[in-house]
């Protein structure tokens, strides 16, 4: 990765272009299937259950989410001001997963779908234009995620919740969901952010062109899901 990404400026943009390939293919989200007979689990086996579940929601279905969490690191690849945003990013879908769950809101998924991919679009477009991290992006970050759990919502209003431990089973879905973030995050430091950093290059080598890539993936994802779901 560090010879096709990081040493050399012509080949960044195709790093870029295969993101951009990548994503395009992958189904930005794909169904769940809870395979088992809640009723016959202990509560262990329901925590740990949907804790899979939330975990599977990010890696390797939630592409789309995948792409948000990658685009707030990008801009601020040190992990203390990426995880301050995953917790504002964690609090807010929380609430608005919750509430929804219970039946507090019901949010719509043909207005819901496209606005997270507006959020994705957002932020690599903030990434491009801007040269660090501005304080009020945890704010606009909170307001995505507010988004972003209504759409998680609708993954597990598929799936159900059991009633012996429906409130168990939510907070253990919220828990893998965060544990798929944070190992989005570690990856993105591992492979990009722990050499490249500090580098004079880093925003034109690799913010730039892997924003760029997302972006367009964004855009393609938002006209998808207006136009033809």
């Amino acid at each position: 990765m560090r010879a096709v990404l990081l040493n050399s400026p012509k080949r960044a943009v195709p790093a870029g272009l295969v993101v951009l390939a990548f994503a395009l293919l992958a189904h930005p989200a794909a169904a769940h299937v809870l395979d088992v007979d809640l009723s016959k689990l202990s509560r262990t086996e329901i925590f740990w259950t949907y804790l899979r579940l939330g975990f599977t929601h990010i890696i390797p279905l939630g592409f789309d989410h995948i792409l948000f969490i990658i685009s707030l690191y990008l801009l601020e690849p040190r992990l203390k001001p990426v995880l301050l945003q995953a917790t504002a990013f964690t609090v807010a879908h929380s609430i608005t997963l919750g509430l929804a769950m219970y039946g507090f809101i019901r949010p719509p998924a043909a207005i819901i779908e496209p606005v997270i991919a507006l959020s994705i679009l957002f932020v690599a477009i903030e990434n491009i234009i801007t040269d660090r991290l501005n304080p009020w992006r945890v704010a606009i970050v909170f307001g995505f995620g507010l988004v972003h759990g209504m759409g998680f919502a609708s993954a597990l209003t598929g799936l159900g919740l059991p009633a012996k431990d429906y409130f168990g089973s939510l907070i253990s879905f919220n828990v893998g969901v965060e544990l798929g973030q944070v190992s989005v995050i570690l990856l993105a430091w591992a492979v990009v952010g722990r050499w490249a950093a500090d580098k004079s290059w880093y925003k034109r080598r690799v913010v730039v062109p892997v924003s760029v890539a997302i972006g367009l993936v964004a855009a393609y994802w938002t006209v998808e899901r207006v136009f033809f779901t």
